[in-house]
């Protein structure tokens, strides 16, 4: 398959794929989830690959979440072949994928970004990366996985903090939260991540399947509120107050919500 928006690339037991919209700070519109589905599950199929790595491009940014500037032109996130915008598909995908898979933050982890680094198995940051939410901020929000799975990997305070104040935190920062596994020097980022699932590649494959799957039978009920939160975004999108979050951000003004509030 020829992508557009990510690269997949195959180094001895390691796939690893990339969020290639470097000018959008690698942030994602229904295409790049429908690629990164695509290119997870040939991970999946790929009985070599011992390990999924993902990253994104260049160094300012592993991604920045949904592309709110498309949100703001069109209403949406873009057209995908089958219709769908499949962002809660993907996060079980990451889950369901019987491979560990590792996330290379390579820099900016915000918003739904952020969502796709917590669900990873593990994550190794870059010494610049920095963390963080901005979804009420923009008119949006994740009531599945990217919160209540936060809340188990950080804990309820830090994780109601990371959603509630919206602050950006760096890598040092989330090693020490347990939001990151290990930080690195940039230049070490890759090659550390590779050495990881060369790693892995040493052990039973099938050991490390139910392992994972072992691991997430504890929160995979989950997903039904990512469903539920996913449903009821779809609801909120349409209102004055989320369009209002769009608007202002690609507008580089700060958002009147008081003056579009759904309900109290």
């Amino acid at each position: 398959m020829n992508y557009e928006d990510i690269r997949y690339e195959v180094d001895g037991p390691a796939a690893v794929i990339t969020i290639d919209r470097e000018s959008r700070l690698n942030a994602f519109r229904g295409k790049t989830i429908e690629e990164l589905i695509h290119a997870f599950k040939r991970g999946w199929a790929d009985k070599p690959v011992r390990g999924i790595i993902l990253t994104g491009a260049g160094t300012r940014a592993f991604c920045v979440g949904g592309d709110v500037k498309q949100r703001a032109e069109t209403g949406d996130y873009g057209p995908t072949e089958n219709g769908l915008f499949e962002a809660t598909y993907l996060h079980r995908l990451i889950r369901d994928v019987p491979k560990p898979v590792i996330a290379a933050v390579n820099g900016i982890a915000i918003g739904g970004g952020h969502v796709l680094h917590v669900l990873c198995d593990l994550s190794i940051a870059a010494e610049h990366a920095t963390f963080g939410q901005a979804g009420p901020r923009v008119g949006s929000f994740d009531g599945g996985f990217g919160s209540a799975y936060l809340a188990r990997v950080v804990g309820e305070k830090r994780a109601r903090e990371i959603w509630f104040l919206l602050d950006q935190y760096p890598a040092d920062v989330a090693e020490r939260w347990g939001l990151v596994n290990k930080v690195v020097p940039a230049e070490e980022l890759m090659p550390a991540a590779k050495a990881w699932v060369a790693q892995l590649a040493q052990y039973s494959p099938t050991a490390l399947r139910f392992l994972k799957h072992s691991f997430n039978a504890d929160t995979d009920h989950q997903g039904g509120l990512s469903q539920l939160s996913q449903a009821g975004l779809d609801v909120f999108a349409v209102t004055d107050e989320a369009r209002e979050g769009a608007a202002a951000f690609a507008e580089k003004r700060k958002p009147d919500f008081a003056a579009h509030q759904v309900g109290h």
